[in-house]
């Protein structure tokens, strides 16, 4: 029996990079996946990739950042799956630039995709989850549901240009903190995973123009300049960035039922420290 067999999984930003390979991982183990991402397109191929491997998985297409979303996610999976045991808040994207430059819109989407979003979500699922542990404590087979929040060493430690992204990745580790304090009445675990350097589209490296990414018909720079990233490395103790799938890998550590005594908790996935 896989870890995770009869889990419904929700996993946000899920079509692409780091998200896919979480929905993949989790499926591998058994859980059944909603795959959560803001384009029909890249949200097929992962529901393809987890079908190939013998697992369950649907599409949600939609901006998780709508104020609608958060209810629209919870009726999918139970819609789909008629449970949802999982909830991992992995959407989002980067924006940065210097204080003095940065907008009220710069600061307010970095703040609705990575703050707002998983505030509805988890906000949705509150009720699903009283009334699931209700019904598990009345049939005598009490299980933790799990809640895994995405953040980052900016959130942590701060990033130059990266005040909005940040901040908004910093709250993450209040609410995890505090949820868990909320929802352990529910026999609800709620973590945090902090990624460093991991390579995807969005640290990608370039030389001379970055690259873009389109977001909601908007173009914004991604990656890490070749030279940046000749000079960061090192600095890893492992010497090297992470993968997506060693990503996917901490995510898992906080849904298998081996992490059911561990809540408010935030591991950093970065290759080591730095001081």
């Amino acid at each position: 029996m896989a870890a995770l067999d009869g889990r419904v999984a929700l996993v946000t930003g899920s079509g692409r990079g780091i998200g896919a390979a979480i929905a993949r991982k989790l499926a591998a183990s058994g859980a059944k996946v909603v795959v959560s991402d803001l384009d029909a397109d890249p949200a097929a191929e992962t529901v393809a990739a987890i079908a190939a491997q013998g697992g369950s998985a649907v599409p949600l297409v939609g901006d998780v950042a709508a104020p609608d979303f958060g209810d629209k996610a919870v009726a999918a999976a139970l819609k789909a799956f008629g449970d949802l045991d999982i909830i991992v808040n992995n959407a989002g994207y980067i924006w940065n630039s210097a204080i003095h430059n940065m907008s009220d819109a710069q600061w307010y989407a970095m703040i609705d995709v990575h703050a707002t979003a998983p505030f509805r979500i988890l906000r949705a699922a509150q009720p699903h989850f009283r009334a699931a542990a209700k019904r598990d404590e009345d049939a005598g087979k009490p299980k933790h549901r799990k809640v895994v929040n995405i953040s980052s060493v900016s959130g942590l430690y701060g990033a130059a240009t990266q005040f909005a992204y940040s901040a908004a990745k910093a709250s993450l580790i209040g609410v995890t903190r505090t949820l868990a304090k909320e929802w352990g009445r529910l026999r609800v675990n709620v973590n945090c995973v902090a990624f460093g350097y991991i390579d995807t589209r969005l640290t990608q490296r370039f030389e001379g123009a970055p690259p873009t990414i389109d977001v909601k018909g908007g173009r914004y720079k991604v990656g890490l300049d070749t030279r940046m990233l000749d000079a960061m490395t090192p600095s890893i103790p492992l010497g090297r960035p992470g993968t997506p799938e060693e990503a996917a890998g901490a995510v898992y550590l906080f849904c298998i039922p081996e992490s059911d005594y561990v809540s408010g908790q935030v591991l950093v996935c970065d290759g080591g420290p730095r001081l």
